[in-house]
C-alpha cells in the first residue's frame, strides 16, 4: 500500500493508520479487499484523498463466518469485561479526537468544531456503555406455583449488522456499537461508500484495542462496499438485528429484506423537522438556535430544522433578524476555524440542492435569502430561506441541505396541525415562556409514519 499523500496537507491520515492507498475490509483480525476500489474525494475542492480497495462478496463470506464463530467467545464473557473493552475503546478514540475529528471534516465536509463534537458523541457513547455493562438486569417474578420463581435473563442475539450514512460516518456506529458489544454482540459494520477512511481509521482504533487484550479481530467487521454488500448484511440470517442509517427508500428495502426473514430491524431515516415560535419567545434565544439548526452540517442532519413556524405577532421581525444572520455566516474550508457552514457532501446533493430550488420557486416559493450554487470547485451552496405557502408539496418532503421554510400561523393549535401535517417523525421544538403551551404542545403532537418523534423543550427564558 502507498504511504505518500497527494496533497500535503493530507500527512495528518497517517497519525490514524492510514495510506494514499488502502485495504477496505477488517475480517477475521486481518485486512484485506479485492473488490472495486474508489476514490475517497474532499468536497471542498472535489479532489482525491486517498484510494479504497472494498470488500469482494467473499470476502463478506469469510468475515462472516469468522464473526459467527467469534461470537460464541464474546457472548460467554463477563458483562463488565465486555465493558472494559468498550472503555478502552473509549480511550483510543480520545487519544486521537482531534485527528479523527480533523478527517470527519476533511472526508464529510462538515465544520471542524463539529467533526470534533461527532468523535466526541462516540466517545460518551462508550462511556455510558461502560455503565449499562454493569446494569445488564433481569428479573425475579414470583409464579403461582408453590416453591417456585421465574428468572428473566437477558442474553446476546449474537451479531448485529450496522449501516451507517456519510452524514454521522463515525457517531452513528457508536450509538449502535458500544450498545450491541457490552450486551455480548459481535458487530458487522458497512460504513458509507462516500467516507470510507472515517471506516477504516475508526476500526483501526477498534482493531488495536482488541488485539491488545488478545480478543479475536472477528468480534468487530468492518466491509467497505456498495449496496451489494448492504444487501448481503441485510439478508443474512446470521444477523439477527440490522440497523441502518439512510434514506427511506432504502431503508424500506432493507426492512423488507430483513423481515422477510423474520430478523429485526432498527431503521433512522428522513426527518422533517419544525421548530414553533410563539409570540413571547426569547427572539434573539430563537435566532441563534434557529441558525445552527438549519445551516449546521449544511442541513445534511436528519435532525436539520426544515420548518420554522412563526406567530404572526413576530413574524416579520424574527425574518428580519434571521435573515441577516443568514447573510454573515462564512463559508468555506470546513478545517478553517472561521467557517461556519462547508460544503455539501458530494457533487450529486449540490445538483439536488439546485433542483429543488427550482422546484420551490416552481410551487410558489419566495427566495429571501440564498437559493444559489456557488461557483467554485466544491460543494457549496448559500443558506437559503424560503417564505412559502404550508400546504406546497415540497414542503412535505425532505430537501437534505441548508434551505429552510418560513410559516405563518396565528393559534398554538394552528401550528401544532402544521406540524404534524408531514409523513416525517423525528424532532420537534417550541419556543415560549407559557407552561400551558408547552404541555398542550407535548400532548398532541404525532410521531411521523417513517421515524417515532423526539420532542426538544426550550422555555425560552
Amino acid at each position: 500500500m502507498g504511504a505518500d499523500f497527494v496533497r500535503n496537507e493530507y500527512q495528518f491520515l497517517k497519525g490514524l493508520g492510514l495510506q494514499s492507498h488502502n485495504l477496505g475490509c477488517y475480517g477475521n483480525g486481518i485486512w484485506k479487499g479485492s473488490g472495486n476500489t474508489v476514490t475517497s474525494v474532499n468536497p471542498s475542492n472535489n479532489q482525491p484523498i486517498a484510494t479504497v480497495v472494498e470488500a469482494s462478496i467473499e470476502e463478506y463470506e469469510d468475515s462472516l463466518r469468522a464473526c459467527a464463530e467469534a461470537r460464541k467467545l464474546w457472548m460467554q464473557t463477563p458483562a463488565p469485561k465486555r465493558g472494559e473493552i468498550v472503555r478502552q475503546i473509549g480511550e483510543a478514540l480520545r487519544s486521537k479526537l482531534d485527528l479523527l475529528g480533523r478527517l470527519v471534516s476533511l472526508e464529510m465536509g462538515k465544520i471542524l468544531a463539529e467533526g470534533i463534537g461527532e468523535v466526541q458523541e462516540f466517545i460518551d457513547m462508550c462511556d455510558y456503555a461502560v455503565g449499562l455493562s454493569r446494569q445488564l438486569n433481569g428479573s425475579i417474578i414470583p409464579s403461582e406455583r408453590p416453591n417456585h420463581m421465574m428468572m428473566e435473563v437477558w442474553n446476546p442475539l449474537g451479531i448485529v449488522g450496522v449501516i451507517t450514512a456519510f452524514n454521522f460516518p463515525c457517531a452513528v456506529l457508536g450509538w449502535n456499537a458500544c450498545i450491541a458489544l457490552v450486551c455480548g454482540n459481535c458487530v458487522v459494520w458497512k460504513g458509507a461508500p462516500t467516507t470510507p477512511l472515517i471506516t477504516l481509521a475508526t476500526t483501526k482504533l477498534i482493531a488495536e484495542v482488541l488485539e491488545r487484550n488478545g480478543l479475536p479481530g472477528a468480534i468487530f467487521t468492518c466491509i467497505c462496499g456498495g449496496a451489494e454488500i448492504g444487501q448481503a448484511i441485510a439478508e443474512d440470517g446470521r444477523i439477527p438485528l440490522v440497523s441502518f442509517t439512510g434514506s427511506t427508500k432504502v431503508g424500506q428495502i432493507v426492512q423488507k429484506a430483513v423481515n422477510a426473514r423474520f430478523g429485526k430491524c432498527l431503521l433512522e431515516l428522513s426527518g422533517n423537522n419544525a421548530i414553533i415560535v410563539m409570540e413571547d419567545a426569547d427572539l434573539a434565544m430563537v435566532v441563534r438556535s434557529v441558525l445552527f439548526a438549519a445551516v449546521g452540517t449544511a442541513g445534511q442532519r436528519c435532525t436539520s430544522s426544515r420548518r420554522l413556524l412563526l406567530h404572526e405577532k413576530i413574524y416579520q421581525h424574527v425574518i428580519e433578524q434571521l435573515t441577516d444572520a443568514y447573510k454573515q455566516v462564512k463559508l468555506g474550508d470546513p478545517l478553517d476555524k472561521d467557517t461556519l457552514l462547508g460544503p455539501l457532501h458530494t457533487r450529486a446533493s449540490k445538483m439536488n440542492f439546485e433542483k429543488g430550488i427550482q422546484v420551490i420557486k416552481s410551487q410558489g416559493g419566495h427566495i429571501l435569502t440564498g437559493g444559489s450554487v456557488i461557483e467554485h470547485e466544491g460543494n457549496f451552496v448559500q443558506p437559503t430561506i424560503v417564505e412559502i405557502s404550508k400546504d406546497a408539496p415540497v414542503v412535505k418532503e425532505e430537501l437534505f441541505g441548508p434551505v429552510l421554510y418560513v410559516l405563518k400561523f396565528q393559534t398554538l393549535e394552528e401550528a401544532i396541525e402544521i406540524n404534524n401535517s408531514v409523513a416525517q417523525g423525528l424532532s420537534s421544538s417550541i419556543f415560549t415562556r407559557s407552561p400551558e403551551a408547552i404541555f398542550k404542545w407535548i400532548g398532541t403532537l404525532n410521531y411521523g409514519s417513517e421515524l417515532p418523534l423526539a420532542q426538544g423543550i426550550n422555555f425560552g427564558g
